[in-house]
């Protein structure tokens, strides 16, 4: 199992200086995490780890060639339950991060539904909030099946948090040679789930694990809170089973990437001595 860092590790840093500091911590592999439409003021005044989703693919594999660091996804977490907007990060955002990654030979782009934050998406059925999430992912698919790049559903709100709805979505989508799972310990746990139970339900169609361990004073939020991005402590410190999650995964016979979402670079770096203290013990 190859183990990347969340490109997101300096307090108000640019892209490249991420991808140095995760270099710096003993750590090759890293994603492309914030990222947006057009400029953005804070990357041009060198505040703000955000890459342009309409960038020059050269210039973003200089960028990470010139740190030594392989990135291994996307992100392209969005907004899939409220109505259409400009100003959402949502398909037309999820299909230029599928274009990118195809450009830069990168094989996953990750999404998910997030939370609705108008009346219309907080209203609407279960059974609604899953239809939104389909259609809104059906022509981002046929961009991934057509590029050659696999696109990848995070558990990260109420439809994939919930095993049975993220099963639901999958099934719906089809086209499983370019659809599958990136397994998040901790959103998955965070949305009263199970992430040793998406290991037995989706195997082989894990494709990519985001790690976070959190602490006895989120359970109270367990099934309430629907995602969370990073974690304030190592993996292995919190009330997570993660040694149980890594025997999982090992059981079906997973190598691919990860990437750690942990706060502090002393977290960072324990994370990583714990997991392979993890794999090894297995």
């Amino acid at each position: 199992m190859k183990f990347g860092c969340f490109a997101a590790v300096e307090p108000f840093g640019i892209m490249e200086n991420q991808l140095k500091a995760i270099k710096a911590m003993g750590i090759d592999y890293a994603d492309i995490t914030d990222n947006h439409n057009g400029g953005s003021l804070g990357v041009e005044f060198g505040f703000n780890p955000s890459v342009s989703l309409d960038s020059a693919p050269s210039k973003l594999k200089k960028m990470a060639t010139d740190a030594g660091i392989t990135l291994t996804s996307v992100c392209a977490h969005a907004n899939l339950l409220d109505p259409e907007s400009p100003d959402l990060y949502s398909t037309n955002e999820i299909i230029k991060a599928v274009k990118l990654a195809h450009f830069m030979g990168i094989e996953h782009v990750i999404t998910t539904e997030g939370d609705p934050k108008t009346e219309f998406g907080e209203n609407i059925s279960f059974k609604e909030k899953i239809f939104l999430t389909v259609e809104k992912l059906y022509t981002p698919v046929l961009w991934a099946r057509d590029l050659g790049v696999k696109l990848l559903i995070e558990p990260h709100g109420v439809v994939t948090d919930n095993i049975d709805a993220m099963e639901e979505v999958l099934d719906r989508l089809g086209n499983k040679n370019n659809v599958g799972v990136c397994l998040d310990t901790g959103n998955s746990w965070l949305g009263g789930g199970d992430p040793i139970e998406y290991v037995k339900r989706f195997g082989k169609r894990i494709e990519h694990v985001h790690w976070k361990d959190l602490g006895a004073d989120m359970e109270a939020k367990r099934g309430e809170m629907f995602g969370c991005g990073m974690a304030p402590i190592g993996v292995g410190e919190g009330v997570i089973d993660i040694k149980g999650v890594v025997k999982a995964l090992q059981g079906i016979g997973y190598d691919g990437h990860s990437t750690l979402e942990v706060f502090g670079e002393e977290n960072v770096i324990n994370s990583v001595k714990a997991l392979k203290g993890y794999l090894e013990a297995v």
